[in-house]
This record gives structure tokens, sequence and C-alpha cells, in this order.
């Protein structure tokens, strides 16, 4: 394999790893949103944001840990067959899937980054009494997607190192 594509590997997979360590800890900011949200209805005073915002703080959650997962391989399978077959026969299988989910991916980053460039050049607001702007969110979508489209080439590189009997 060219040390080009082994040094893209190691670059999304410790990149991936540092912002998937990160989005580990957004889950106690999320706790903390819905701590605030129930303190604050026990008060007699609800917050109108904590809702949105732990929308957000999930979506944000989710986008950008699941590169991490992926890495990890702590993705759910499918593995009826998957498990029975040879370590050979799964990257042949995985090499051939991962470009389904390639193109998957590279359709809902257009439609992200798309979808951003509207929120930014209308100013899109979200339609509740809070209000916030919707392009953090939106931004965050887009990172997230990148860094899952980057994670799935750097598995197929991966992958295709395996059948070649090259370890990466």
């Amino acid at each position: 394999m060219p040390r080009a594509l082994i040094a893209f590997v190691h670059l999304v997979e410790k990149l991936n790893y540092g912002v998937g360590r990160f989005a580990m800890y957004l889950l106690f900011v999320l706790m903390a949103v819905l701590m605030w949200s129930s303190i604050s209805k026990a008060m007699g005073a609800p917050s109108l944001w904590t809702l949105e915002m732990a929308q957000f703080v999930m979506v944000a959650y989710y986008v950008l840990g699941g590169p991490y997962a992926w890495q990890l391989g702590t993705h759910v399978r499918m593995d009826l067959f998957y498990a029975r077959q040879s370590v050979g026969s799964r990257a042949l299988w995985d090499a051939f899937t991962v470009l389904a989910v390639i193109f998957y991916l590279g359709v809902m980053l257009y439609g992200a980054i798309d979808a951003t460039a509207y929120s930014f050049e209308y100013g899109e607001r979200s339609p509740t009494a809070w209000r916030p702007y919707l392009w953090p969110v939106k931004v965050t979508m887009v990172i997230g997607f990148l860094l899952m489209l980057l994670q799935a080439l750097a598995s197929l590189i991966r992958d295709i190192a395996h059948l070649r009997g090259v370890s990466i």
C-alpha cells in the first residue's frame, strides 16, 4: 500500500478518535441541560431553551461520535452470516458494503452543506419561542458527515489492504 494511503488512514483515525473522545463528554452537557430543565420546571419557571438545547447537544453527540464508534467496531451489525465467515471474506464484504455507505454519506453531506448554506444565507431560526439560529447544529452535522465519510474511506483502504495481505 502507498505510504500516503497509510498516512491518510492513521490521520483520519487519530482525528476521529480525538473528536469521538470529545463527543463522549457531551453526554454530561446533555445531562446538565436536562437537569436544569427539571429543576426550573419544579421551581415553577420552566426554561424555554432546554428542550431545543438538549436536541442540539444530542445531534452533536450522535454525529460526532458515530465515526469513533465505527472506528472501534461498536456499530450494530447484522451478523447472521457475517460472524461465520473467514476474516478475509468479512473484509471482502466490508469493502463491498462500504461503497454503498460512502454513496449514502456523500448524499447526506451534499444535503447538509446545502441546508447549512441556506441557514447562513437567510439567517434561519427555529420557529419556537426561544428562536435560536440553526446554523450551529447544521455546521455540526456537516462536520459529522464529513468525518464519517473520511472514516468510511479509511475503512475501505484498511479492508483493501487486508485483502492484499498488508497490515495497516
